[in-house]
């Protein structure tokens, strides 16, 4: 049984004991309903059988409350738990930051919070109707071994085949179940991946490359979904001989016995209605299926909760200027080193670019610095005090991030900036890096909602740039102006690397900021520039300095010249 499956059943609350209550009356009102037609049958052959028979309607009655009960707390149970387990996977798929959540493809994670989540919901339903599914047929076998020995020995010969019907159903549906889930997450991982590049796909031409790709793996799909359903095939075609093989077994051994004397004819038609009970476990393989697709989903939900979530300290930061600071700091991604063995002491203050070729690890040093993820060895400090140390509030109001491709969060453009941020501060934010004025055309301004603000790239580059510039201590900044048009970006450049500008949301003068880019005139304005080169520090100094070098010139596609001020 999965950590998620027994969570879903500890969740179930109210709902799950209505549910199993209802089910349970309705198991034994299945299990009365014989014994009572049968003394029914002969009190009515002995002239006196009206109270039996209002017992019977008495028990109709009860088994239909019991199965409209059920009904609608089945319903009640798997959504309440659907929503807890879909809160609980979005709330720690956040909690694990981008790094660790990197092992996941996208559309896989959505199959497992919106399709899986659904299945592990019934654990509760599924494995509390099997319980109650099983008293019926295990007492009928006590009713008609006190009815007569003959009797419950047939039953038992017959209700252990079908119990090793459902046995094997049981094991070979939980394995076919996980593997059609998985190649389902695939199937979904890849959809979702085209459909992010569905601009690339058809400038390229690559449509039907790209089917074909996204397609792949439908046969597997098949395999599995076409195995299900052998399995449920064959455990039906089974339990069809073995059930009907209980009824006929217990009704030779009943009219023996009633040819005996040993029962009576009521007894001989109770022991019939328990043989049909019989019968009918073997048809439990809906319930069996039921928690094998549960126990499944339990299982996927599991591998994304067993991923650690980031651990945030206590700390707050001490009166500082922004000095960042990174010691013998190491980055492996499987095989490979991304950065090794990184010693830089920045001053705070300043604005430091980090420049190298594509691959040299400009971006892991950024998230780095950002604490979007941790290093495999070493450690970065911010004004003395170790990143992971600071609590998860004085991380976020110190520290801000812009990116090349800024994902914009929020219902309005305001929030995006800055949630839950004053209005003064918002503005100010948006003037810094010259946004104020394409969001001031916007139909609702910054209240516009972010689904109807249509915008270039630049334009979202700059609301990433003013959500970062709420950072208190320090700015970092990965290739957060590359789509910006040549002006705007030179303006942007020069707020970030000049004086602060006025305002409330104009940031401590003092603050640190690092940009990693590629632009030489970027560099140039920067009062350091960290040389990054295949994952190591190949150089730290000013740029007009490093500029005398030709393979630091190269980096920026320049073999001569001076300087890009």
């Amino acid at each position: 049984m999965t950590t998620t499956f027994r969570a879903v059943l500890r969740r179930g609350g109210v709902s799950l004991w209505l549910f199993g209550s209802a089910s349970l009356a309705g198991s034994l009102v299945a299990l009365a309903m014989p014994a009572v037609l049968g003394h029914a049958v002969d009190a009515t052959v002995a002239g006196d059988g009206g109270r039996w028979v209002v017992l019977a309607a008495a028990l109709i009655a009860l088994g239909a409350t019991a199965e409209a009960v059920e009904s609608v707390t089945t319903t009640t149970t798997t959504a309440s738990g659907t929503a807890w387990l879909r809160n609980r996977l979005v709330r720690h798929l956040l909690a694990i930051g981008p790094d660790r959540a990197r092992r996941f493809e996208v559309g896989d994670l959505v199959s497992r919070v919106s399709g899986n989540s659904v299945e592990a919901a019934y654990a509760g339903v599924s494995l509390v109707a099997a319980v109650t599914a099983a008293l019926p047929p295990l007492g009928s076998l006590v009713l008609l071994t006190t009815m007569d020995l003959t009797l419950g020995a047939a039953f038992l010969a017959g209700s252990v085949l079908c119990g090793l019907v459902l046995r094997a159903y049981a094991r070979r549906t939980a394995d076919v179940v996980t593997g059609y889930q998985h190649v389902q997450g695939r199937l979904a991982a890849l959809l979702t991946e085209a459909l992010a590049g569905s601009r690339t796909i058809a400038a390229a031409g690559t449509l039907t490359q790209e089917t074909d790709r996204i397609l792949t793996p439908l046969p597997d799909l098949h395999r599995h979904g076409r195995a299900t359903w052998e399995v449920l095939s064959r455990s039906v075609a089974q339990a069809g001989v073995a059930g009907p093989a209980v009824l006929v077994v217990v009704l030779i051994a009943g009219g023996l016995a009633l040819t005996a004397g040993r029962i009576s004819p009521g007894e001989l038609f109770a022991a019939g209605q328990y043989a049909v009970i019989g019968a009918g476990l073997g048809q439990l393989t809906g319930v069996f299926g039921q928690i094998a697709h549960a126990r499944a989903g339990g299982r996927r939900a599991d591998e994304v909760l067993a991923v650690e979530p980031v651990r945030y300290g206590d700390r707050s930061l001490p009166e500082g200027p922004g000095r960042l600071r990174l010691r013998g700091v190491s980055v492996r991604d499987e095989e490979q080193t991304l950065l090794d063995g990184i010693d830089l002491d920045l001053p705070g203050g300043a604005t430091v670019a980090v420049v190298g070729a594509s691959g040299a690890g400009k971006s892991v040093l950024a998230g780095l610095a950002a604490r979007l993820r941790d290093p495999d060895a070493g450690e970065v400090l911010l004004d003395g005090v170790p990143l992971s140390e600071l609590s998860h509030a004085a991380l976020r109001e110190a520290v801000g991030c812009a990116f090349e491709r800024p994902v914009l969060v929020g219902e309005s453009v305001a929030a995006a900036i800055g949630a839950r941020r004053p209005a003064a501060e918002v503005r100010a934010a948006a003037r810094a890096v010259y946004a104020d004025a394409f969001v001031s055309r916007l139909p609702e301004g910054y209240d516009t909602p972010l689904a109807r603000a249509p915008m270039s790239g630049g334009e979202a580059q700059r609301l990433g740039l003013a959500r970062a510039w709420h950072a208190r201590r320090l700015m970092v900044l990965d290739d957060a102006t590359s789509s910006l048009d040549m002006v705007t970006e030179m303006q942007v450049t020069a707020a970030l690397t000049g004086p602060a500008p006025d305002g409330p949301a104009a940031g401590d003068r003092a603050r640190t900021r690092l940009l990693m880019t590629h632009r030489a005139h970027t560099a140039a304005r920067s009062d350091l520039v960290v040389w990054l080169e295949s994952g190591r520090v190949r150089a730290v100094g000013r740029h007009d300095e490093l500029w005398l070098r030709p393979e630091y010139r190269a980096v920026f596609g320049t073999t001569a010249g001076e300087p890009d001020a």
